[in-house]
Parts: structure tokens; C-alpha cells; sequence
């Protein structure tokens, strides 16, 4: 077992200004990676707060961009320059997402459009993005952030529900794809966490959570930032096409 998981390795992560997304980042840094470059979407104090947390936590650069990941030229672009500067994309991280805590009759198209085109259509544009390094070099490793909610019948927006279960799909088939050029493909499905969606629901919802929850309690960010580190490192180097529940126990 290697002694820092992810030494000398650069990672993108999208999404990572706040939340499970700046978990992840703070925890890869922590893990000895050479450089973490995140996106965010809109809010700039943010992500320079998750800059200036990740650098106490080791020697890595760690960089922010502005970028949506529905916006294919962008992404490319923000690809090409990390890779000129460093060389490759070890590690791709797709954790930008949002949901509406909206029942189905009140879902608009546009809101059912906006989920998807994140959620879905983000994670392609961003992977097409990284792959064509990662074939051209024959390694690394991609990661979605999927959710419970896309794995279990449990009471969750059906618009997200269907965007996370569609990232399922996408991750076995890219996995089998380009499993030929040494490059993995995993799918990582929290549960309830401590903040995000969890955070937006009515109370006796989260009882009911926790109820049926083997371990009885909402996950925290750095349990599955740790597992994600893990995942992405050389030391999970056969798993690939699998979904990785952390949900507790339900």
C-alpha cells in the first residue's frame, strides 16, 4: 500500500468550491497530489476559501476555474491548459450537480433540462474532455458522483433520481469502453451527508433516514472524500464499472 495515495498525481475536479466537492479537494491534496485544479459555478469567496483550506493541508498547487460543465468549449479549453501546464489529468472527479426539491407536477421542463444538463450532460462533456489524454497515455482514472437516490426507491426528486441512475448507465459503459486503455471508471453513491440535499429536507424525512440507517446518522463530507481518494488511487487498481454505495447502512 502505497504511503500517500495520491503522490505526484494531478486531479480535476468539478464542482469542488464547496461542500462534498471541496472535501474531495482538501482530502486529494491531502493525499500528496501534485496539483488539484476545481471548477465552480458562480460563487468566487467560495472557492478561494477552498484554495486557502486545501494548501495547509500539503505542498500541491491548487487552483480554481470558473466553468460550467454544460459548456463544451469552456471545458475543453480549461483541459488543453492544465494539461500544457502539467502534463496530464491523473484523476477526473465529476461532482458538479444540482437538484430541486420539487414533487413531479411542478417540475418544468426547463427545471427538468437544467438537472439533466448538469447532472448528465456535465459529466460527458467533461469526461469526453479528460479521455482523450487519459487514451492517449493509456492510464487514469475517472470518478461520478452518483447518489443513493439513484440506486434505491427512496423519496427524491424524480428529476435528480433519474439523472443519478443515468450516471450508472454511463459509468458501466464507458468503463467497458476504454477498460482496454488501462483507464477506470467507478461510480460513487452517497447517501444522506451532512449538508447538500439532506440539507433542504423536511425534518421527518431525515428522521425517517436515520431510522433505517444501520449506523444511524447522516454521512459527513470527509467519509466519502476519503473513499473517493481511495477509489482514484493506485491501490483500488481493480475495481472499475462498479457503484461504490456509502449510504450507512439503509
Amino acid at each position: 500500500m502505497s504511503e500517500l495515495w495520491l503522490k505526484d498525481k494531478v486531479a480535476l475536479v468539478t464542482g469542488g468550491s464547496r461542500g462534498l466537492g471541496r472535501a474531495v479537494v482538501a482530502r486529494f491534496v491531502a493525499e500528496g497530489a501534485r496539483a488539484v485544479v476545481f471548477t465552480y459555478g458562480r460563487d468566487l469567496k467560495n472557492a478561494e476559501a477552498t484554495v486557502a483550506y486545501a494548501k495547509t493541508l500539503g505542498t500541491g498547487d491548487v487552483e480554481s476555474r470558473l466553468c460550467s460543465v454544460r459548456d463544451g468549449k469552456a471545458t475543453d479549453a480549461l483541459v488543453r491548459e492544465i494539461e500544457q501546464k502539467y502534463g496530464a489529468i491523473d484523476v477526473l472527479v465529476n461532482n458538479a450537480g444540482i437538484t430541486q426539491n420539487l414533487p413531479l407536477a411542478l417540475i418544468d421542463e426547463e427545471d427538468w433540462d437544467l438537472v439533466m444538463d448538469t447532472n448528465v450532460k456535465g459529466t460527458f462533456v467533461t469526461s469526453r474532455a479528460v479521455l482523450r489524454g487519459m487514451i492517449r497515455r493509456k492510464k487514469g482514472v475517472v470518478i461520478n458522483m452518483g447518489s443513493l437516490a439513484g440506486e434505491r426507491m427512496i423519496e427524491a426528486p424524480v428529476h435528480y433520481s433519474t439523472s443519478k441512475a443515468a450516471l450508472r448507465g454511463m459509468t458501466e459503459a464507458l468503463a467497458k469502453e476504454v477498460g482496454r486503455y488501462g483507464i477506470r471508471v467507478l461510480l460513487l453513491a452517497p447517501g444522506l451527508l451532512e449538508d447538500g440535499l439532506g440539507r433542504n429536507l423536511p425534518e421527518h424525512r431525515l428522521t425517517d433516514y436515520v431510522a433505517h440507517c444501520a449506523l444511524g446518522r447522516v454521512g459527513t463530507f470527509e467519509e466519502v472524500a476519503d473513499l473517493c481518494a481511495f477509489l482514484a488511487s493506485d491501490d483500488a487498481s481493480y475495481m472499475t464499472g462498479a457503484t461504490v454505495i456509502a449510504d450507512g447502512g439503509v
